[in-house]
């Protein structure tokens, strides 16, 4: 089982959980961020630190937003990893 990156992060990209990340999992898309299911050990890490709750363990994920868990496993093969934190979009800072 993974973690999945749900639509919370859409238009978002806090990349504080890219840090945490012991495996280096996450992919950068557009729009948001992506976590490759192969690479991730499902140690908690992204999900304790996300400030906009947008990171489920596969199981977990709600019913309306089960379409990530295939999405982050499709996107994770095109996407370039990202190891570092960097800004979040345009709009999207949490005062």
């Amino acid at each position: 089982m993974a973690h999945v990156v749900t639509s919370a992060c859409f238009g978002c990209k806090y990349t504080e959980c890219v840090v945490e990340c012991p495996v280096d999992a996450f992919r950068e898309g557009e729009q948001m961020l992506y976590i490759d299911p192969e690479t991730c050990i499902c140690c908690d890490q992204c999900v304790r630190i996300c400030p906009v709750g947008a990171i489920y363990a596969e199981d977990d994920v709600p019913a309306d937003q089960r379409e990530f868990i295939g999405l982050n496993r499709e996107m994770s093969l095109t996407c370039p990893p990202i190891y570092e934190r960097r800004e979040p979009l345009v709009g999207r800072h949490l005062d």
